[in-house]
């Protein structure tokens, strides 16, 4: 670095040294931070022969910037720890759960519920989840009276709140309680909203859900399209969702807790709502008939294009593909099939992207007559699964262990030198 000068007399002779501003640019913070490192112990601070200011050795600026500081970019040095577990792996663009590759549950005619129970336990079981009718009162009577604008993840989350003060067994954390208590609730959150005529109270989850998202007739394709999705969905390694689900259950939050910080997040843009984002590009491409118009105005509107890439694959989404396979056979009275057709080719030919599940969701729900919303109620009541399953790991290794470390770069109060 130009202008770097050496140490000269005593320890360290001939190391190099960095000027304030130097050690500032090289770490990204004021020079007020550096003499606040200084006062802290976390870095060592030399007289310049004049003595009026102050010289960094600099191999302990680069220390510090790689242990924790931030760069001349402004971009942190070092990423996270990275966390251990034994879920999902997504390699070489494909998605497996515990070993097993997605599409085998899917060949294999799984359940949700099944895929849910490997998740959790590394067993299958197809056993059905039943809600506690105390529970589902409770949930059903916070997410009634909501207002009618409240979306579908709205009332889950009164739902699931609701529910967690009717079990006073909640705070139970070992491995059955939390299945059990996942079972109970997962089937809570689907009954507690409303639906068009009755439900048998042993349905599986995606009979359950079905008539919440659509006024359209069950039958079984539809069905399968719809447990697949969930299957798909259900976890998909570390998101920012799971991630908050983590902490929670790293305070030894009960699994309800876990489940409404999950949801928390899921409620963002960029993360469970952008299915929505794809519907109505959909919508509009339907409505337009110009899907390369379509995907110009994302461009030049909002710099992206909804349900297209992802930052995990490289040339496809394989739940992307997999639930494109499952509606196929769906019934398409509006002509979105065409439409999704022309936008996935588009995507290819033209922006060299691929669908991703996201646009996937969101062809199914036109095809089954399901609103925006349906997309990341779909996402919420599979990822709850997942979140479950993290849950269960968190809780068997140290508590309170995620506890990222600050980097403080504000304004400091004065000291002798900076005054």
């Amino acid at each position: 670095m130009a202008g770097v000068r050496r140490h000269s007399g005593g320890a360290g002779d001939g190391e190099p040294l960095l000027t304030t501003q130097q050690a500032a640019v090289r770490l990204g913070v004021k020079p007020e931070t550096l003499y606040a490192y200084v006062s802290r112990g976390l870095l060592e601070r030399v007289r310049a022969p004049d003595g009026k200011g102050s010289l960094y050795p600099a191999a302990a600026v680069e220390a510090l910037a790689v242990r924790g500081g931030r760069g001349a970019a402004g971009r942190t040095a070092v990423a996270a720890e990275p966390i251990r577990t034994g879920l999902t792996l997504i390699e070489a663009d494909r998605l497996s759960y515990r070993g097993r590759d997605v599409t085998e549950f899917l060949a294999g005619g799984c359940s949700f519920e099944t895929v849910a129970q490997w998740l959790w336990s590394g067993e299958v079981s197809g056993r059905r989840f039943t809600a506690s009718a105390t529970a589902l009162a409770a949930a059903r009577a916070a997410a009634e009276v909501l207002p009618d604008r409240a979306r579908v993840v709205d009332r889950l989350q009164a739902a699931v709140i609701a529910a967690a003060v009717t079990d006073p067994l909640r705070f139970d954390i070992q491995p059955v309680g939390v299945i059990a208590t996942a079972r109970s609730l997962i089937a809570t959150m689907v009954a507690a909203l409303p639906a068009e005529g009755e439900d048998r109270p042993d349905a599986p989850i995606a009979e359950l859900l079905w008539p919440r998202l659509t006024r359209r007739p069950m039958d079984p394709v539809g069905l399968r399209a719809l447990d697949g999705a969930l299957i798909l969905l259900a976890d998909h390694d570390i998101a920012a969702s799971t991630y908050a689900a983590r902490i929670a259950a790293s305070t030894r939050a009960h699994p309800y807790a876990v489940i409404t910080a999950g949801l928390a997040v899921l409620d963002g843009p960029q993360h469970g709502g952008a299915g929505a984002l794809a519907h109505r590009m959909i919508a509009d491409a339907v409505a337009s008939g110009d899907s390369l118009g379509v995907l110009a105005e994302r461009l030049r509107g909002e710099g992206g294009v909804p349900g297209l890439g992802h930052s995990l694959y490289r040339a496809a989404d394989p739940r992307a593909e997999a639930l494109l396979r499952l509606i196929e056979p769906l019934p398409d009275p509006g002509g979105v099939r065409p439409v999704v057709q022309a936008l996935v080719e588009a995507a290819r030919d033209r922006l060299g992207t691929f669908p991703n599940s996201d646009f996937a969701l969101a062809a199914l729900a036109h095809l089954g007559g399901m609103s925006a919303d349906s997309t990341e109620a779909v996402v919420a009541v599979a990822r709850s699964a997942g979140w479950i399953a993290h849950a269960l790991e968190e809780y068997q290794a140290p508590a309170g262990r995620h506890r990222p470390r600050g980097l403080y770069v504000g304004a400091w109060p004065e000291t002798e030198e900076s005054g």
